[in-house]
């Protein structure tokens, strides 16, 4: 017997069901004889997989799918990446059918609102069937109150707001004082979620040049009111490793490689070594580990 994967339209909250391609995937799946950490099935609210896309053909995308697609919870066209992408209806109308949220990449906004283009970038976005958008001032320093209008602009237009915090400038030192007021900050004007910045080479942001977590800011990010909420940007395994170990098997990690996606749910499950036995019994701690 057979199953198709991805059963909601929602991916990250509310759910609508609707009939999804099947891709072949064994009914017994996964198999079971295993005991491992419990993973909650989409829409989920926590254990988000946010993924990277930087080019990706619609053919690669429909394999990615057949593997992986379950494990998936918000696409993202990384940077200004759909703005050129002669696929990207066609892919926004797969990874909406399959439950996925789809989301536009933050640098492509900040573009758009230097240009005085805002107006025309929402447009563009509704048109291509993106229900996510996100907001960013890593690329360029927004006046004070900017982020925040187009966060909550983009929610009254009923798109999800995925606030991305801290820059993408390696010599910008990350302030966990500033991170926190910012966090804060988009929270109320309604970001639904909060995301780190690591961006995709994983050397800036929450890490120092050489890939290495801020402990201090982590610590201080995993403890306040709104830690439910954050997405971890984690593109290097050695990353995923140590942000499992430390928050636990659900959580939120984004700019995530596509090839990476089926890895790095053996990491969540303890399938791996750098992650043998997280989240059963005995075997996992509960504060930050860094």
């Amino acid at each position: 017997m057979r199953h198709c994967v991805g059963a909601s339209n929602g991916g990250v909250g509310e759910s609508e069901s609707r009939a999804q391609p099947c891709f072949g995937v064994p009914s017994a799946f996964p198999p079971g004889f295993l005991q491992l950490p419990e993973r909650p099935a989409r829409p989920r609210r926590e254990g988000l997989t946010h993924v990277l896309d930087k080019g990706c053909t619609l053919g690669g995308l429909q394999d990615l799918l057949r593997t992986s697609g379950q494990w998936i919870d918000i696409w993202k066209f990384g940077w200004g990446t759909s703005y050129v992408d002669p696929q990207l209806h066609a892919k926004v109308q797969l990874l909406r059918s399959m439950g996925i949220r789809v989301c536009s990449g933050g640098t492509l906004l900040e573009i758009a609102w230097r240009q005085g283009r805002v107006d025309a970038f929402f447009e563009f976005v509704l048109d291509a069937g993106f229900d996510c958008v996100e907001v960013s001032d890593g690329a360029i320093e927004l006046p004070p109150g900017a982020k925040r209008r187009l966060i909550e602009r983009a929610r009254r237009m009923g798109l999800v707001v995925l606030a991305e915090v801290g820059s993408k400038d390696p010599a910008k030192v990350a302030q966990a004082g500033d991170w926190l007021a910012e966090v804060a900050g988009d929270i109320d004007a309604g970001a639904h979620w909060i995301v780190a910045e690591g961006r995709e080479s994983g050397t800036v942001g929450l890490y120092n040049a050489a890939g290495a977590v801020h402990q201090s800011l982590l610590s201080l990010l995993a403890a306040s009111p709104h830690a439910a909420r954050i997405i971890y940007e984690a593109p290097q395994r050695a990353q995923q490793s140590v942000l499992l170990h430390a928050l636990g098997s659900n959580v939120n990690l984004g700019n995530i490689a596509l090839d990476d996606v089926l890895g790095l749910e053996t990491l969540r499950l303890g399938l791996r070594a750098d992650t043998l036995g997280i989240g059963l019994a005995g075997t996992e701690g509960d504060g930050v580990r860094v």
